[in-house]
């Protein structure tokens, strides 16, 4: 591999901002559900925050096909790095940060994410072989869901802290507040960037950079997929799992852990490290199991254990059983993934692989919208009706896989571009 040293900073530098941004993301749902007892606003607050990034994800794809993405990552990393310790320095300064201020740290975050990881797909795509693809993508993976699982190890000390005997010495740790897990934070973008600054390779293809008006851009990234409908389909249908794991994740697990089951914060936080697990688990071996199988295939098999994971969400009362099925979904979820970036990459030449990105982007942002905004009836926040949102989980992931089977034949035969 011609930029080893340049993936393994890259690698690094994800791992660091990663780390404690897993905290943050982890930390301020349960925040909202249990310290405010505020779970339907934060709701409101995600449907609207996901909403607005749908016209942001747009643009955010243009600016990854017609900037140096090597810039991209340090200004996400110096803006994300001021945003947050300017708000942790409000908390600190006045003993505590208002539901604004937390809410407004989760809103960033999120605008963060839509263009944070399609740069560093897109980035990894530029700085790799083709034939080295599915490696880094699993290498991705796999560093992303280790540092899942380590903050959310962390984050069962952070939330709720610890006070425990063991051989006879009492272990105790405070729990943190959030304007200093929002430092912790802050501090880790600084560091990433340091990481990226001196990140140094050679493309692997040429980056054509258009000096096309945004609308123009985003129209050539339409009419692309629009010529190559399989892919438009396989695209969207690829994306169903990701949608719900996301939700539940950041609303309703936190709203299924203390409303249905009735337990505490440590125990979404351990759902989330199990989820991580089940992802790192994934990043390892889904090419290996696969490797007789085609990408279709495989999506099409994680898919139904997806969707079989949201159905038995829907009944089980059973922390344990919620702890199993968190990891099968971080296995489904980003097998999911590997394999739909692996396919796109492969089958979208460079240059135009963030216009295309974004189309997707926005449609399963719209799709999250909708969904968000359910569930944030306060219906869902009452008793176990939450276990309803399941029910809809599983039965939209069904629908998810008609388009995934009714062109599987045209899917797999598609010739392979530039």
């Amino acid at each position: 591999m011609k930029n080893r040293k340049a993936l393994i900073l890259l690698l690094s530098a994800n791992a660091v901002s990663h780390f404690a941004q897993g905290i943050s993301m982890l930390a301020i749902p349960w925040y909202f559900a249990k310290n405010l007892n505020a779970a339907s606003t934060f709701a409101t607050i995600y449907a609207v925050a996901t909403f607005i990034t749908l016209f942001w994800g747009l643009y955010a794809g243009t600016i990854i096909d017609r900037f140096p993405r090597k810039n991209i990552f340090i200004g996400i990393c110096a803006a994300s790095a001021l945003v947050l310790l300017s708000i942790s320095s409000y908390g600190f300064i006045n003993g505590s940060i208002p539901m604004f201020g937390v809410a407004f740290v989760f809103c960033f975050t999120l605008f963060n994410y839509n263009i944070h990881y399609p740069t560093l797909y897109a980035f990894g795509q530029e700085i790799t072989e083709k034939e080295n693809y599915s490696k880094t993508n699993s290498l991705l993976e796999v560093m992303g869901q280790s540092i899942n699982v380590f903050s959310g190890a962390i984050a069962v000390l952070l939330i709720e802290g610890i006070n425990v005997d063991i051989w006879g010495h009492n272990i105790q740790i405070q729990s943190w507040e959030i304007h200093e897990i929002f430092l912790m934070d802050g501090i880790t973008y600084i560091i990433a960037m340091s990481l990226i600054y001196f990140i140094k390779y050679v493309p692997t293809v040429v980056n054509v950079i258009s000096k096309e008006p945004v609308l123009v851009r985003l129209k050539e990234g339409i009419q692309y997929l629009k010529k190559r409908p399989a892919i438009f389909h396989f695209g969207n249908a690829s994306y169903t799992v990701f949608i719900f794991v996301l939700i539940s994740t950041h609303l309703l697990w936190p709203i299924y852990v203390e409303k249905h089951l009735g337990e505490l914060g440590n125990i979404y936080a351990i759902t989330k490290m199990n989820y991580a697990a089940g992802a790192l688990f994934a990043g390892f071996f889904i090419s290996l199991i696969f490797r007789k199988s085609n990408i279709i295939l495989s999506i099409i098999v994680l898919t139904i254990i997806a969707l079989i994971a949201f159905f038995v969400l829907s009944v089980t009362h059973s922390i344990y059983v919620l702890f199993g099925l968190a990891v099968s979904l971080g296995i489904a979820n980003a097998g999911i993934r590997i394999q739909r970036i692996t396919y796109l990459f492969n089958h979208v030449p460079n240059n135009i692989i963030g216009r295309t990105n974004s189309v997707f982007q926005s449609i399963n942002i719209l799709l999250r919208s909708i969904f968000i905004g359910l569930f944030s009836w306060t219906f869902f926040s009452e008793g176990s009706n939450i276990t309803w949102a399941f029910v809809i989980a599983g039965g939209v992931t069904v629908l998810s896989l008609l388009p995934l089977i009714f062109n599987y034949t045209k899917l797999r035969d598609l010739k392979i571009e530039a």
